[in-house]
This record gives C-alpha cells, structure tokens and sequence, in this order.
C-alpha cells in the first residue's frame, strides 16, 4: 500500500489566499491593513532563513511587514524597549520575536513582554491558558494549528480517532495535544503525549490512528512503528550530510518516510509538508489580531 501524500504546500497556497481575501475585506470594511513585525537578533543563519520567508508570505497577502534587525550583543533591555514601542504602534497588529535569541537574553521574560493581544505566535501564557480552556480569543501556536488544518482540510477528521504525539515541546507536542482534545471542530480526539522516557514507546506508536512525529530525531519513526492505514504527520526537520547531492545534505523528518508510506494511508513529506502551514496559520493570526484590535467582526 502507498500512502496519499498530503500536500502541506497546495493546503497553504489556499490559506494564503483566503488570507488575501481577508485582507482586501478589512481594507474595504474599516481602511485596516493588518501589520505584522519579526525581531531578529543575531545572525543565525536559519532564523534568517524563517523571517525572509514570513515577510515573502506577508508581501504576497497584502500584510504590511517589518523586519527589525538587532545586533547579536543586543542586551535585554534594548529589545524589551523595541518590544514596548511595537506594543504602543497602533499599526502593528502582531508582533513575533524570532527564536532562538542569543543567551544573554531571558527567552522567557521576551515572550511575556509581548502585549497578548499582538502575540501571534501564540507563546504568551495569557494565550496558552485561553487556548488550555478552550477559548475561542486565544491565539493558537502555528504550528500545532498548522497540523490540525493539514487534518481537517485533508478529511482526517481527529475526532474519536487515538492519537499519538512523540515530542511534548512547548512549541508543538502540548499544544498540540491541548487543541486536539478540545472539546471543538478539529479536535474529541483521544491523545497520548509520548517522549524519550515513554516504556515501549514503539508499541505506543503503533497504537495511533494519527501518529505525529515531533520529537526532533532524524527518521526516529520507523516503518514498523506505524500502524496499518495510520495517518503519519511528520512535524520535524532535520539536515542529514550527502555528499551525492549538490549542497551536500539534505532534509529529512522524525519519520523515515519510504519505509513509512508503505504502510501509513496518508503522510506528509519533508519538505513540503507542516513546513508552509507554519507560515500560513502564522498569516491567520495576523488577520485575527487586526480584526480584534481595529474592532471589526
């Protein structure tokens, strides 16, 4: 049997322009065009990478971005300063701090430094516990968003199915596992947050309908760890050496992806997969923020 594979960029070309759509509709409705603001400090070459491709992604929807570049000595003080003036910019309707932030830096105090209702990331702990209680006003992290739209758009409906989360970040596997057990349109599923310390972790793997690879591991996901007919969701990025390809590596996920797809009903690639719906429910954000904060429905 041969996977369907779930196309993580025609899903998030269509949010993109439904995303358009809504900007034109805010412009017409109230004359607000939703402005979203990336801080990058340092110069880690793939932080760079993630903010050319959000700006690219808020040029082509019509979301008026900023980049704000600082130097990687940036003290903490500095960037909380520049945080406090995009709090007070009636313009800015979402503000996102590029990570990981050079150490001198308290990660922590950054996040909560950002105004809830601009945070688009979805990092704040206002935002987490809204999300936690399941209401509607908070902001979703993107990615485990992402993940549940790949589901729903797809006809992978998570409700009643077992799911399986290997990885329990902050960024991905609790969240994930919050908006999954909602009581809500994409989630009544039943959900198990497995890890590194989890006893037969295969056997828990094997267990899922939907099984989410998050864990951060190189092809950690194998073929026989997969259910017949599961849903693979490969929500990691990993950079393995080969010297047969041009730039002399190349990408991978947590799962090994040939070995999977013979046994799994659907499965996302890497690249190609979660990866463009990170920006897109990124843009989603924007346009929530604008709509709550402008006061238009």
């Amino acid at each position: 049997m041969a996977a369907d594979i779930i196309d993580g960029k025609k899903i998030a070309a269509d949010i993109r322009g439904e995303v358009k759509e809504q900007v034109e509709e805010l412009l017409e409705q109230g004359d607000v065009r939703p402005g979203l603001s990336v801080v990058l400090v340092g110069d880690n070459p793939a932080s760079a990478v993630y903010v050319r491709m959000k700006a690219k992604a808020c040029e082509e929807t019509g979301i008026k971005s900023e980049v704000i570049k600082m130097e990687k000595e940036t003290t903490q003080q500095e960037l909380e300063d520049v945080i406090d003036r995009l709090n007070a910019d009636p313009s800015v309707h979402g503000i996102l701090v590029q990570l990981p932030l050079p150490e001198q830096i308290v990660e922590r105090d950054i996040i909560m430094r950002i105004a809830p209702e601009k945070d688009v990331d979805g990092f704040h702990p206002v935002n987490v516990g809204r999300m936690v209680i399941g209401d509607p006003s908070a902001f979703r992290p993107a990615t485990p968003a992402g993940v549940v739209e790949m589901l729903m758009r797809t006809g992978h409906d998570p409700s009643g199915k077992r799911v399986v989360i290997v990885g329990r970040s902050n960024i991905v596997g609790k969240p994930l596992a919050v908006l999954l057990m909602q009581k809500m349109k994409g989630g009544n599923a039943t959900v198990t947050v497995a890890h590194s310390r989890t006893q037969d972790l295969a056997a828990v793997m094997r267990e899922a309908d939907i099984l989410v690879a998050a864990i951060g591991a190189a092809e950690f996901v194998k073929g026989d760890n997969v259910k017949p007919g599961a849903v693979v969701i490969d929500v990691g990025v990993n950079r393995l050496d080969d010297a047969s390809t041009e730039k002399g590596y190349r990408l991978v996920g947590d799962v090994a992806y040939d070995e999977a797809a013979e046994v799994a009903a659907a499965i996302t690639p890497v690249p190609g997969g979660v990866g463009p719906m990170t920006i897109a429910m990124l843009l989603t954000n924007c346009i929530k923020a604008a709509r709550e904060i402008s006061g238009i429905s």
